[in-house]
Formats: C-alpha cells, sequence, structure tokens
C-alpha cells in the first residue's frame, strides 16, 4: 500500500519517538533498580562489618564461631549469617544446624568475587536451604569470609522495583507529541499538495491560474521562488529559441571548435574548443579577443569572405598551418547576416594522409627493383642473349627476385592489417618458450650457415594472450636483422628477464656489428636504411622491424632499441599478460 506524505512523516517520527521513549524508560529503570541495589549492598556491607567487629572483640576463632548465635539477636531476624575459611569450608552458618557437612563454597559467585575483588554480591538461590537470596560478601586478613544473605522475597522485590511515575509521565509527553505531530505532518502535506499540484499542471503543459497561491510557511516559500523561476525561464526560451535552434544544428560537431558571430564579427556563442583551437592557430600564450578576429591574417580570409558583396555560396573553407599543427577553417553563414567558424585540428588527418603518400611512394620504388630485375632476366632469356651455360643462373636469379617481391607484398599486407584491422588478429594463451624454439628450428640451416649460436633464457611457463602469427614475426624479424647484418661467427641472446603484474619484459641483442647512435631513434621507420645498399642486397623488404613495433604495440607493449655493451644491437621490450 502506498502511503502519503503525512503518513511517511508520522510513520518516521512516530517510530523514531517510540524508540528514542523506550531507551529512555528502559535506561531509567535500570539506573533506579542499580541504585536501589546499591543501597542494599550498602547495608549488607554494614552488617558483615559490624559482624567482623563482633568477631574481633570478643576473640572468637573457628572453635567458638557457634556464638555468633548470641550476635544474631542484634541483627534483624531475616537476615542470615555465614563464616566461610579460604578452603572454602563452612565454619558458622545461621540457618543450617550442620553447616560443618556442608559443601564447599568456593564456587559460589559471591564468594569468588570477594577472593579476588575484596567483596562480592549476588542474586541466587541456596543450594542449602532452597531459598533465593541476596548474598554480599567480603573476605578478610584473618583468613575467612564474612556474609550475609538477604532473603529475595516479595518485599525484597518490591524494594528494588523502580518506581513508575517516570513511565506515566513519559506516557503522557509521548501521546501530547503524537498530537503535535499529527498537527505538523498535516501542514507539511497540505504545503506539498500545492506543490504537487504546480509540479503536475508544468507537466502537462497546462496553463497556471494567476491566482495560484502557496502557504505561507518555508515550502510555500520555496514554491513561490519555483513559480517565479518557471515564468523566467518561459519568457527566455521565447527570446532566445533561435539563438538556441542555431547552436543546436552544429553540437553534434562537439569536437570541433564552433564560434557564432553577429555580422559585425561580435560573440554570440563560442564553446571550449574553439578558444582553446584559437590559441593555437595564432600562436598565442594569452586569451585571445575574440572580437578581434579579422585582426588576425589567419582569419582574414573569412573577413574578406563575409564582406564581400558579390560572393558565391555562402561557406568558405581552408587551412591554416602553425608549427607542426594544421587545422581547418571553416566558415558557414546564416540568412540573417550572423555566421558560424569552426576550428578542427587535422594535424593526424594529414600526417595520415602524407604517411599513406610516402608509403605508396616507397612500395612503389621497393616494387620497381624486382620487377625490373625479373623484366630483364626475362627479356634476356626470351630474346636468346643468354647463353645456355648461364640460362639456369639467370633463372634462379629470377626466382629469387620473385620470392623478395613476394616478402614485399606479404610484409606490406601484414603491417597494413595491422594497423588498420588489428581485431581481425585472433587472441590466445601463447607459450613464448615455445615458439622461440620451434624459430630456432625453423632457422637452423641459416644460423648454422653463418655460424650464428642462439642463448634462450625463457621459463617453460611464460605465457602472453595474442595472436601466435604476429608474436613469431616479432622474434623472426629480429633473428632475420641479425642473420641478414649482424655478421658471421656472432651470439643471439633471448632473455626473459622480469614480469610484475600486467607485463613480461624481454631483452633481444646479438653480438655482430650493431649500428651507429644517429640511426637508432628511425630504424623501426618502414623502408629507412642504415646503408642504403645493403637492404637490397640482403633481399630484405625494409619492412622487418617495422613489423615488430607495430605487433608489440597491438600486444599493448612498448619497445626500444640500443646499442648493446657488447656492440650489437639489443631490443628491449614488453608483451601484455
Amino acid at each position: 500500500m502506498k502511503l502519503s506524505y503525512k503518513q511517511h512523516l508520522f510513520l518516521y517520527f512516530f517510530l523514531l519517538f517510540a524508540i528514542f521513549t523506550a531507551l529512555i524508560v528502559v535506561v531509567q529503570q535500570r539506573n533506579e533498580k542499580r541504585l536501589r541495589l546499591e543501597s542494599i549492598e550498602n547495608v549488607l556491607e554494614d552488617y558483615v562489618g559490624i559482624t567482623h567487629k563482633y568477631i574481633l572483640l570478643n576473640g572468637l576463632d573457628s572453635t567458638s564461631f557457634a556464638q555468633l548465635k548470641d550476635f544474631d539477636l542484634f541483627l534483624l531476624d531475616k537476615v542470615r549469617i555465614s563464616l566461610i575459611d579460604d578452603r572454602g569450608n563452612v565454619l558458622y552458618d545461621k540457618d543450617i544446624a550442620d553447616y560443618d557437612l556442608a559443601e564447599n563454597h568456593l564456587d559460589r559467585p559471591e564468594i569468588r568475587d570477594a577472593a579476588t575483588q575484596s567483596h562480592g554480591m549476588h542474586i541466587r538461590r541456596s543450594a542449602s536451604t532452597g531459598q533465593e537470596y541476596v548474598y554480599y560478601a567480603k573476605h578478610y586478613d584473618e583468613g575467612y569470609f564474612v556474609r550475609v544473605a538477604l532473603p529475595y522475597n516479595r518485599e525484597t522485590k518490591h524494594l528494588l522495583a523502580a518506581e513508575r511515575h517516570f513511565i506515566y509521565i513519559i506516557l503522557l509527553l509521548f501521546a501530547i507529541v503524537f498530537v503535535v505531530m499529527n498537527y505538523v505532518a498535516e501542514r507539511f502535506q497540505n504545503s506539498i499538495l500545492h506543490l504537487k499540484d504546480f509540479t503536475s499542471r508544468v507537466k502537462r503543459n497546462e496553463p497556471l491560474p494567476e491566482d495560484l497561491s502557496f502557504p505561507n510557511d518555508e515550502l510555500g516559500e520555496i514554491g513561490r521562488e519555483i513559480l517565479e523561476i518557471f515564468r523566467q525561464k518561459e519568457e527566455s526560451n521565447r527570446r532566445f529559441a533561435m539563438e538556441q535552434e542555431k547552436l543546436l544544428l552544429h553540437f553534434q560537431y562537439s569536437e570541433k571548435g564552433i564560434g557564432i558571430f553577429t555580422p559585425a564579427f561580435e560573440k554570440v556563442y563560442v564553446n571550449t574548443h574553439f578558444m582553446y583551437y584559437l590559441n593555437l592557430v595564432l600562436g598565442e600564450s594569452e586569451q585571445v579577443d575574440v572580437n578581434a578576429l579579422p585582426r588576425y591574417r589567419e582569419f582574414q580570409p573569412v573577413a574578406d569572405f563575409i564582406n564581400s558583396p558579390g560572393r558565391k555560396g555562402n561557406q568558405i573553407a581552408y587551412n591554416v598551418q602553425r608549427d607542426e599543427k594544421v587545422f581547418a577553417v571553416q566558415a558557414v553563414i546564416f540568412d540573417d547576416g550572423s555566421f558560424e567558424i569552426t576550428l578542427h585540428d587535422i594535424t593526424e588527418m594529414e600526417q595520415t594522409r602524407l604517411l599513406k603518400q610516402q608509403m605508396t611512394s616507397n612500395i612503389a620504388h621497393e616494387l620497381r627493383t624486382p620487377v625490373t630485375s625479373i623484366h630483364a632476366y626475362l627479356e634476356s632469356l626470351q630474346e636468346g642473349k643468354v647463353p645456355p651455360n648461364k640460362q639456369g643462373l639467370f633463372i634462379e636469379r629470377a626466382f629469387l627476385q620473385s620470392e623478395r617481391l613476394s616478402e614485399l607484398i606479404d610484409d606490406v599486407s601484414l603491417i597494413s592489417k595491422i594497423e588498420e584491422a588489428p581485431s581481425l588478429f585472433k587472441m590466445e594463451s601463447v607459450c613464448v618458450e615455445q615458439l622461440i624454439s620451434g624459430l630456432v628450428f625453423d632457422l637452423s640451416d641459416k644460423l648454422e650457415r653463418h655460424h650464428i649460436t642462439p642463448f634462450v633464457s625463457v621459463e617453460p611457463d611464460v605465457c602472453v594472450t595474442g595472436n601466435p602469427s604476429l608474436l613469431y614475426s616479432i622474434f623472426r624479424n629480429m633473428m632475420d636483422n641479425s642473420i641478414k647484418y649482424g655478421g658471421d661467427h656472432i651470439e643471439i641472446h633471448i632473455n626473459h628477464y622480469l614480469e610484475d603484474d600486467e607485463f613480461h619484459y624481454f631483452s633481444y641483442y646479438d653480438t655482430g656489428r650493431g649500428v651507429a647512435p644517429e640511426h637508432l631513434g628511425r630504424i623501426f621507420e618502414r623502408f629507412y636504411r642504415v646503408d642504403s645498399g645493403r637492404t637490397r642486397d640482403a633481399g630484405g623488404s625494409g619492412l622487418g622491424l617495422s613489423i615488430v613495433r607495430n605487433a608489440v604495440l597491438l600486444h599493448k607493449g612498448r619497445i626500444e632499441a640500443r646499442i648493446h655493451v657488447k656492440g650489437g644491437l639489443q631490443f628491449l621490450f614488453t608483451l601484455k599478460k
């Protein structure tokens, strides 16, 4: 069942006050009972003290404690006196005739407490008489406990019971608060109903009555302020509907800097991207005066276009270059003469375009060499210019050039796939040590031919989640690079030297010729030549180390090259677990 606001408010306060009242009553009753119990404890302590003094004054001992019967006449008849030695034996008990046959009393709670705290008090049923008592015991240095017991009967319980007047007062206050809470909840509900009626009318887009009023309380004041804000908002919406419509047309281009201006180049609206890109375009370190854009030469084409009486079309677009960044500037004129300027950072797009253009040129250049060679060899064979004893050599060379051409095409295809369609590579768990072992076996003939000794220090349990073919190509291209350019009689070392929660860390180096330090920053570039002639002579595609870098990056790792202390080329790289 859904409760109203009044019922919620009343229920919450009722439960809170009920719990609070119950806690007060419980605490008060406990405190009062504790005080009354302390009062009885003081009386019983006095009885114990008087008994002890009587023993001392009369020089009583374990053989004469029976004389305490005469002392009992001076005390209340209802008080029971007992004497117990340190071993728990009962030396005297007023209410037990054969007290010397009583069981050991060291386990009695009041005796146990008195032994450790000098006195003890407890309410329990006597095992000797079967009656409930309020016991109080105290230990004395003479080697015995003096214990008195007050029967825990109706009179004693009444004496310990707390007064009920406080409960009646609390219940009266509770009833008063009950009435007050009901009244306050009723007033709050009336204010809430007025606000609910107002919001319902607004939600249904119904006209608001001119005499709409709210109660004279805090909620009513909030309602009046909301009403005033609502009417101001309606007026603002009416006045700025046209400007909002213009802005909404271009909010979809939020990654661009957007600025809207009047025909006089006065700012109407600019977003944060616009101000950020504007400072980059103008090379300014401080905030630029947006209303002064026509003064800057970078925006002079926009000003000329806006002010041109015979302009064709309603937009102009051009690029501006500042340092290493390129920005696209576009201006669109609206029907009322105002216009919009958008700024877009196209540096990455331009770099990609130039990179593709350069790569296309490099690929064409690299393809031209094997194609020209194959053409020359076949043309010579076709025209019969090759002696019979050399025809086999020409065919073999043409075949080698065709293999180089195929290798180049495969490498170009692989590096393009890594960059443009990385999701096509299937990822699985790969054991790196097994992969390297297979690679060493595949290259065993080349390694033996060049007298190269591989040393692999990778544990069998080192595994990464990756593409087996790409991971194979990482180590294959590095070893091919060492075989082709490192020289003969060298060593290749592959080490797994570290791991953390995210990455495995690998080191690859050879003891070969290495490269000069000035080439280290560029050896991962496509078709980069440390020696312009050696790659073609060795038959490589010029893309091996570029494939290595891109494959490592695809596996969320990093790679860098350096000169090893033994002179060869070293690669330090990581692969994400």
